[in-house]
């Protein structure tokens, strides 16, 4: 599963995967509302927008082209999902996937939402 960076996983299906994030966080004390918070700002989309793409099941392909706005910051993520390290993932799709990912492990082994969101 390492070079998934040479395709693109259309078949991930984001609505699928999101209660997966959140069920993480809740495992670890954190909560739903912080999961969205961290994927809103990564991506742009509003609560409602965030909402209708996980009603929709948009696949991870369309959630992130439908995508407002990405943040400027996940330049910033740094670090190893899964073995890889994801600001090294050529592929821009795999890339965000994997951003979010390391996000939402950031979030689950209890850093600070500033440090999380690149505020600090």
């Amino acid at each position: 599963m390492k070079n998934q960076s040479a395709k693109h996983p259309n078949f991930i299906n984001f609505a699928k995967v999101y209660p997966l994030y959140v069920q993480k966080a809740k495992r670890k004390g954190r909560t739903a509302k912080e999961v969205d918070q961290i994927i809103r700002w990564m991506t742009g989309y509003s609560a409602e927008g965030l909402r209708q793409q996980v009603a929709k099941e948009s696949d991870f392909e369309t959630f992130f082209a439908e995508a407002p706005s990405m943040n400027a910051k996940i330049s910033l993520i740094k670090g190893v999902v899964c073995g890889v390290r994801v600001e090294e993932i050529a592929d821009p799709l795999m890339r965000n996937i994997r951003y979010l990912d390391k996000l939402i492990d950031e979030l689950a082994k209890g850093k600070a939402m500033g440090k999380i969101l690149r505020e600090e």
